[in-house]
């Protein structure tokens, strides 16, 4: 046993998600999310010696979702390599802001699990990770997977369908509706409509399609299209508005995350005007009062605050508890 470290990325939102049928024919909540690496989560588990207290510490310790799925990988890696439980102190540092629908949480827990693995030399497989993630929380996005656009099944901890091998690159302009406040996930409706699996089934479609044939201008509908739906689940005002930016602007649609407040429009990475069109969606949004707070490409992973490096000089520098 050593000193084990972990780390895992976060999320802007959802590209797609609803209810979807899986590999037995059964109606299942299901999600895609959209990557981003940044803000991302990093976590240090200090394994306490044998014969001392069990039990995890968390620093900070209000990561208490971190701390549970610490100390259930505790006794997953216990299991595995034949060894006695022990506790230990982790340290969480980074990650998401709370309640906005970009994983935190997951960045947390993942961070967690895997930094107690690294601590007590257990490879623990991604499925295993996942089951842990949603123990531990409820229900979990799917970044401990990596990169490759997956329907996962949040409240399951597992994969419904691999779509692909990687989304096909979309720019992307991030801000916030409802102000930013947080968003209680567990809380939300969650019934579900006689024609809902007929509906997204043909999303699903759509997208596995559009990813196939590397088809951003898809892609976007299909995203566009299910943020439309969520309406009756979680409102945002500012949905109109954000259609009205996207079209303006020549984008391929919108996303917005089905949990929280966190929205984007969508780009085409190889449109050769796409430099003017995400300068003039950075525009729109501050004048309509959606300050962005991110720009980031799904292929590099980038993260650019407004105002940094190749994009432009004359974005508004977002407050710093919006990124």
């Amino acid at each position: 046993m050593t000193l084990g470290t972990g780390q895992a990325t976060c999320h802007h939102g959802e590209v797609l998600q609803g209810v979807f049928l899986d590999g037995r024919g059964r109606p299942t909540r299901g999600l895609v999310t959209l990557p981003m690496a940044e803000p991302a989560t990093r976590a240090v588990f200090t394994p306490f010696s044998v014969g001392a207290p069990t039990g995890v510490t968390v620093d900070p310790p209000d990561r208490t979702k971190a701390a549970r799925a610490a100390e259930l990988a505790v006794a997953e890696c216990a299991r595995r390599a034949g060894i006695r439980p022990v506790g230990g102190h982790l340290s969480v540092r980074g990650g998401a802001t709370p309640g906005l629908g970009m994983g935190s949480s997951t960045g947390d827990v993942t961070a967690a699990v895997r930094a107690v693995a690294s601590g007590l030399g257990v490879r623990l497989p991604v499925e295993v990770v996942a089951r842990v993630a949603v123990a531990a929380e409820g229900a979990s996005d799917p970044v401990m997977f990596g990169e490759r656009p997956l329907l996962f099944a949040q409240r399951e901890g597992r994969v419904l369908e691999d779509l692909g091998a990687a989304l096909p690159e979309l720019v992307v302009v991030g801000c916030l509706t409802g102000d930013g406040r947080p968003v209680d996930t567990l809380a939300l409706p969650g019934e579900v409509r006689p024609n809902d699996v007929a509906v997204y089934e043909r999303l699903r479609f759509a997208l596995r399609v559009a990813i196939t044939d590397r088809d951003a201008a898809g892609v976007g509908h299909v995203c566009t299209e299910s943020a439309i739906l969520n309406q009756r689940i979680l409102p945002k005002t500012e949905l109109g508005t954000l259609r009205g930016i996207a079209r303006a602007c020549g984008a391929v649609g919108i996303q917005v995350a089905h949990s929280g407040n966190v929205a984007g429009v969508l780009f085409d990475a190889t449109d050769p005007d796409l430099r003017p069109r995400v300068d003039a969606a950075v525009d729109r949004l501050g004048r309509e009062g959606l300050t962005p707070t991110r720009v980031f490409s799904t292929s590099s992973r980038n993260t650019l605050n407004p105002g940094e490096r190749s994009w432009t000089t004359t974005y508004p520098k977002p407050s710093p508890d919006l990124i």
